[in-house]
């Protein structure tokens, strides 16, 4: 009997060693990515300012903190395809002698891990680092690292107190059953975990405003990066047209430095220094442009020919709506500058576009948008079935009673290892989605992170953002019905999970915003130009006036000017 109540402690003692074991090597590994990424967008910071050893290891202590927050964010994200995995292969491989370290044990382990380090790096670890950076200790003390630890402490401790009576407030509208002067101080029971619960809640909410908008935005970069086929984008006319641009913009440029330079300050000149027609066409020669312009389409081949004009010309003509109009010396330098470029990025784009092997043009760009548009679409058909279930009642709330799961006694999905395969391609879509419209909102530009570049109050934000919404993505997956795991640990007992009124209006509100912003994207083309052709019907109408449509700025539309205006003096 004491042998075998031996061999079953020791058989405990051996699975928890592995388990810490696993856990150890998993959140190294997160860690070492982290603090590649935090490496790669933090400031690089002069000498002459970290050379002070106080302020070198306050800058050292916060970074490492903002790079444990970022490795607890990962894991969280992980939380969802870790457990769908170990569950599809325990089903598939129950006796197997390489997977018997995979348990329900282990995984319910991560998710406690993983709930417990979200909320240490969410209310103490970043906050934290962000007011000892801020800290300059106590009036009267030494100046050195203790004196900033404890300005630091004391006022977290006042922050927490603040938080504290909050909640205790907010509570008591909520509930004033369960609010009592008793339950302030039972903090581990109630207080810690309301607070939680609220903070998820504004995840979850940001999330339901990131992904929608990330939906759309996935859709306009892969616009952008990949070709799209010929008979959808004419790249040779469009080619041209900006290489006309950026020689309208270099000779308005030389312009303005060679005006510079022998008459002093100027203000904005069109007229540029002439050169000789022989370099020009010997430059130009020299390219395969030439060759090209015969197969393109006559608007490109005129435009090319007035580019030719233009690089032999001495005269610029200038457009009435300008942007460059007014500007003088210094200022008009710089915005030429700043729009050549523009101009040549986009040039050198487009002719690598131009150079594209058939294979990208005309199979690649179609693909990557008609998987897009199935995952979006799938998506949306499984929130639409996952609420039209709640209303039923086919589906139990995602609120979970059981301490304990086991994994491993049936598959998540009805279409199987298929099915599963599918819950983790759109959990990683929803991550995709919702950190690309987290970084496209107009307030996350302004303190986008740019390598080499980012200050470390940029880093701590950006930290606690994604802590945030990576901890409310299990919350989300389980909402939409993406997946039909239950939410483990502390992830499932969060009050407001219960509640089929928020749960059904979430479900709603994320439907009609997806189905919005598509609409919008997919029909915003249509709708400018229809208002542009009614706009210049009602102009034609009042004017009696119909004139060739040019754009804004066109180079085209400044020669044209510049004719008319030579033709009347003639």
């Amino acid at each position: 009997m004491e042998d075998e109540e031996t061999t079953e402690e020791e058989q405990i003692f051996h699975n928890t060693v592995r388990e810490n074991i696993i856990f150890l090597l998993l959140f190294l590994a997160l860690i070492a990515v982290s603090w590649s990424l935090v490496r790669r967008y933090r400031k690089r910071e002069r000498d002459d300012i970290l050379v002070d050893d106080e302020e070198a290891t306050v800058y050292r202590i916060s970074l490492w903190l903002c790079t444990f927050s970022l490795a607890v964010a990962a894991g969280a994200v992980l939380l969802l395809p870790i457990s769908i995995i170990s569950n599809e292969v325990l089903l598939h491989y129950p006796k197997s002698y390489y997977v018997q370290w995979l348990n329900s044990s282990l995984i319910q382990g991560l998710w406690n891990h993983i709930f417990l380090f979200s909320n240490l790096s969410l209310f103490v670890l970043l906050p934290f680092a962000y007011l000892f950076t801020e800290s300059e200790g106590f009036a009267g003390h030494r100046k050195g690292i203790l004196p900033r630890i404890y300005e630091t402490f004391i006022v977290l401790l006042l922050l927490a107190f603040v938080v504290l009576g909050l909640a205790f407030i907010l509570s008591s509208m909520l509930d004033s059953d369960k609010s009592s002067l008793q339950k302030l101080f039972n903090l581990s029971s109630y207080y810690l975990p309301f607070i939680y619960s609220c903070v998820s809640f504004l995840g979850v909410l940001l999330l339901l405003l990131c992904t929608p908008a990330g939906l759309v935005q996935l859709f306009s970069m892969a616009s952008q990066i990949l070709v799209k086929p010929q008979f959808l984008r004419d790249l040779n006319e469009e080619y041209f047209v900006a290489k006309f641009e950026e020689e309208c913009l270099k000779k308005q440029l030389e312009a303005h430095t060679s005006k510079s330079n022998g008459n002093g300050a100027l203000p904005h000149s069109n007229f540029s220094t002439p050169k000789s027609a022989n370099s020009r066409k010997r430059k130009l020669s020299d390219s395969d442009d030439e060759d090209v312009v015969d197969k393109v389409s006559p608007f490109a081949s005129s435009v090319f020919s007035a580019s030719l004009l233009l690089a032999n010309s001495t005269i610029l003509p200038s457009s009435p709506d300008d942007p460059d109009a007014g500007l003088r010396n210094g200022a008009l330098k710089a915005s030429l500058t700043q729009r050549l470029n523009a101009a040549r990025a986009k040039t050198n784009l487009l002719q690598k576009q131009r150079h594209g092997s058939t294979l990208k043009r005309n199979f690649l760009y179609p693909i990557a948008m008609l998987l897009l548009l199935f995952l979006t679409c799938t998506t949306v058909v499984i929130v639409v079935q996952n609420a039209v279930q709640l209303v039923v009642g086919l589906k139990e709330l995602p609120r979970s009673t059981r301490e304990q799961v086991t994994l491993g006694l049936a598959s998540l999905s009805k279409l199987g290892m298929f099915g599963a395969t599918l819950e983790i391609v759109l959990i990683v879509y929803l991550v995709a989605t919702s950190a690309v419209g987290l970084f496209t909102t107009s307030f996350m530009r302004r303190v986008r992170p740019v390598p080499s570049a980012t200050p470390l109050s940029s880093i701590i934000l950006h930290c606690a953002l994604l802590l945030l919404l990576s901890s409310a993505l299990p919350l989300l997956s389980r909402i939409l019905g993406i997946t039909n795991l239950d939410l483990l640990g502390e992830f499932g007992q969060i009050e407001w999970l219960g509640s089929l009124l928020i749960v059904l209006s979430y479900n709603t509100l994320f439907v009609l915003s997806v189905s919005a912003c598509i609409a919008t994207k997919f029909t915003a083309t249509v709708r400018e130009e229809l208002y542009a052709r009614l706009k210049g019907f009602a102009v034609s109408l009042v004017s009696n006036d119909v004139t060739c449509p040019t754009w804004p700025n066109s180079p085209i539309q400044a020669t044209g000017s510049a004719n008319s205006s030579s033709s009347a003096k003639t």
